[in-house]
């Protein structure tokens, strides 16, 4: 039976900001962005992007996994922390907010765990800090060792091993390393890494109910950060026998997930999930010491026990190995001031602690610049046209759009777009300059990213921002420049979202439409006629979906069997404001 879980807190809507304010007074060398409550970010104290003259290290995620991530902010290891609210993805503009607040002319470098949003978010905050003139690379880390190899493009979930790479990325760049190098050392610490958990509860969310649905006898092996269901459920074990078979499955040469041998040396960190006191932590290691060395055959180098990523108030923990390297464990004990690695809290503390402002966007153009032309031009009224009937098609889709996604996802696809799609009606005759082709294209992903959220509206964001660098500097665009700035779009959707031509998503239109475009405009057609044909292979790839397999997405968990005949929503959407643009440009140039 479940029952209202137990919290010391106030507020369960405000307990990020809330931890984040406690944080702050507790450590002198941390400071937060004032953007409460949407933009959530520590920094370190010490840093102003003006004068830092070293690589910005800058890592992030769901809150609820405390003291990850914003409990290694210091010199030596993440410069900045960004959190979303409790195991949800941070927005792109907090992501962006710690980029512009932290990072120099040595440009930074984004360490993100390997789950959809979190990959999305950042990818799309360091697109848009590309397009501000900032130095940005991005590694990801998928370290769990617990399921077999997934197919798709889902791939390992990012875990506790997360934090040893951050340790090697702050310590390189507190070197003065370059951004490439930095990048570099972290890329392949995270290819080092392999982490198993095993768990005794699940967690319990501020403000909701305990799940029993951990017995009192039994514990679950290879449950993920969330909640996640893992590899098994099985009866409760003494903590010996968990560590060998957990240690067993990370090593396993089936997998090959690590690059750990008989002869090598590794790192260990065993890992508390909340609510695993620090007596259970070190049976635990006391256990794996030996059982590496005599069992595996490997040396242990170092070993760190700890609550490093926890899961809010979950029993149970995390094996973490890592292959030691000679740079590896110079990186590891290179000195560091972040509060969790962890070091105490010394220094002064000042008496008060205003919040630092967040800083501007230094691409974005103000609400009084952005405003509807008085005038349009002839490529401000096509443009016009095309906008206003794609949208409308949206909207009158929604219903049909939502039947189809409630048997392949989670039933929301027509009104998530229908969201988007009366956002830019309403805003189309606001602020859009209709005149400007790109700047337009830029304010519409704005428009979606404000109001429609979900994978779809960074996806849709990220095609926009993609579309508008390729557009940027060209006053009236030619069909071939409209055809690559396509191009440029389905690249970036398809490099941040992982999906490509046959993953049963928006690209199965999109990709078919720009290939016939770009065919079509060589072949010497029409453009408007080009643009109608090309509409045409959009609406055929999006009908082919009915025979695909999910590789992406919520519906890549659904059984085959059941997606059949079933179109994928998210690219008949794409397909259907597609062919509407194209008739509304055809009949606006009176073209057939």
């Amino acid at each position: 039976m479940a029952y209202q879980g137990k919290k010391l807190i106030n507020d369960p809507n405000a307990v990020v900001t809330e931890f984040i304010e406690g944080l702050v007074e507790t450590y002198p060398g941390l400071q937060y962005l004032d953007g409460f409550p949407q933009i959530k970010v520590v920094i370190r104290a010490d840093v102003s992007p003006s004068t830092f003259d070293k690589v910005a290290v800058i890592s992030g995620g769901g809150a609820g996994h405390e003291p990850a991530h914003a409990g290694f902010v210091g010199p030596g290891m993440l410069t900045s922390a960004v959190s979303g609210d409790v195991f949800a993805s941070p927005p792109v503009d907090s992501i962006l907010a710690a980029i512009r607040a932290v990072t120099g002319p040595k440009g930074c470098l984004l360490i993100v765990k390997n789950y959809t949003g979190d990959r999305l978010n950042f990818g799309l905050a360091a697109e848009q800090a590309k397009s501000e003139g900032y130095k940005v690379e991005m590694v990801i880390v998928g370290d769990d060792c617990a399921l077999p190899p997934p197919r798709g493009i889902v791939g390992r979930r990012g875990l506790a091993g997360t934090i040893l790479v951050h340790k090697v990325a702050g310590a390189a760049a507190e070197k003065g390393l370059s951004l490439n190098e930095v990048f570099e050392e972290a890329k392949h610490a995270a290819g080092l890494i392999g982490t198993m958990g095993v768990a005794l509860s699940v967690c319990t969310l501020p403000g909701q109910v305990t799940s029993d649905r951990l017995g009192p006898e039994i514990m679950e092996l290879g449950l993920g950060i969330h909640g996640e269901p893992g590899l098994a459920v099985v009866e409760m074990q003494k903590v010996d026998l968990v560590v060998s078979h957990v240690l067993k499955q990370i090593l396993s040469p089936e997998t090959g997930y690590v690059p750990i041998t008989r002869g090598s040396n590794v790192i260990l960190m065993i890992n508390g999930l909340g609510a695993t006191p620090m007596m259970e932590l070190m049976i635990a290691a006391r256990k794996a010491v030996p059982e590496l060395q005599l069992e595996h055959g490997v040396a242990v180098d170092r070993v760190y026990t700890g609550s490093f990523m926890t899961s809010l108030d979950m029993a149970g923990f995390s094996i973490t190995l890592m292959k030691s390297e000679p740079t590896i464990l110079e990186r590891l004990d290179a000195p560091t001031k972040a509060p969790n690695w962890p070091v105490g809290a010394e220094g002064d503390r000042p008496p008060a602690k205003i919040p630092v402002p967040v800083p501007a966007s230094l691409s974005s153009r103000s609400d009084e610049m952005l405003s509807q032309p008085q005038e349009l031009t002839k490529l401000g009224c096509v443009l016009e046209a095309a906008i206003e009937a794609a949208a409308k098609e949206i909207i009158s889709m929604r219903d049909e759009l939502n039947e189809w996604d409630s048997k392949a996802g989670d039933g929301d696809c027509g009104t998530t777009m229908y969201r988007g799609a009366t956002a830019v009606l309403d805003d189309m005759k606001k602020r859009y300059p209709m005149n400007d082709a790109a700047e337009t294209v830029n304010e519409i992903g704005a428009t979606i990213r404000r109001v429609m959220g979900g994978t779809s509206g960074i996806l849709y964001d990220i095609l926009c921002k993609a579309a508008y660098a390729s557009l940027k500097g060209k006053s009236e665009p030619t069909a071939k420049q409209w055809a690559n700035a396509l191009e440029a779009s389905i690249a970036a959707v398809s490099k941040y979202g992982g999906a490509s031509a046959g993953f049963r998503t928006m690209l199965d239109a999109l990709i078919p439409a720009c290939n016939s475009l770009k065919e079509r405009l060589e072949a010497g057609d029409d453009s408007v006629q080009a643009f109608i044909t090309s509409s045409e292979a959009a609406s055929n790839g999006a009908e082919s979906t009915k025979n695909m397999q999910a590789q992406a997405g919520r519906s890549s968990y659904i059984q085959p069997d059941l997606l059949v005949s079933i179109p994928d929503p998210g690219a008949m959407a794409a397909a259907a404001w597609y062919k509407a643009a194209a008739k509304a440009v055809a009949s606006k140039l009176n073209q057939p």
